[in-house]
């Protein structure tokens, strides 16, 4: 692996470079609550996009970086717009039956994807690619309306990601993925925090 890592390393194109830093920065300042992270967030999974595409056959997780592109300005406009209004977006959670729904539909649908995908194309891990890819969609949704339970899904779905991008050979983005945990765990306790705080002042 390590071998395996500092070759990909070398061999690198600007597209991985640019896509790597660029989503790294984009989750530190997701994790602080800025929105300027969005824009970040654009353009990395542009580059993201095309990568999982073309070098890795990971069709499903091109998409879900092309779906990301069009979040990412609902994301900006929504919260800067709560900024310029004076105010930020609260953070807010969801009850657990809403969870239990997103988990449901999210299993049935990712297992629909895969088939559908395992059957009709050449695409690479096709089951695992199409539930992560379906519960990131739900994610990204919760994280654009700031729901706190976002960073929970975040840290499964990248534990995942990092076992996807592994088994493709992508180990930068492997440990990109490892990072994300890191991240997530960190933006969980965080974003807790703030809402607990703002319950106390209400």
């Amino acid at each position: 692996m390590l071998q395996d890592l500092l070759r990909q390393l070398l061999d690198l194109s600007w597209i991985d470079w640019s896509a790597t830093l660029l989503a790294l920065v984009y989750v530190i300042l997701a994790a602080r609550q800025r929105a300027i992270a969005w824009i970040f967030g654009i353009v990395s999974c542009s580059l993201w996009a095309y990568a999982s595409f073309f070098f890795y056959q990971l069709y499903l997780d091109a998409l879900l970086q092309l779906f990301y592109v069009g979040m990412g300005f609902w994301g900006w406009f929504s919260w800067r717009k709560n900024k310029t209004s004076g105010g930020n977006l609260s953070i807010a959670t969801l009850p657990w039956q809403q969870h239990l729904w997103i988990i449901t539909a999210g299993t049935l649908i990712g297992l629909l994807f895969g088939y559908f995908f395992a059957a009709w194309t050449p695409a690479a891990a096709t089951y695992p690619d199409a539930l992560t890819t379906i519960f990131a969609l739900f994610a990204t949704l919760m994280q654009v309306r700031k729901i706190l339970e976002n960073w929970l899904y975040w840290i499964v779905i990248d534990a995942a990601y990092a076992w996807l991008y592994g088994s493709r050979g992508a180990w930068l983005f492997m440990l990109l993925m490892v990072v994300y945990v890191a991240i997530a765990t960190i933006a969980w306790w965080q974003w807790q925090k703030t809402y607990r705080n703002n319950l106390i002042k209400h």
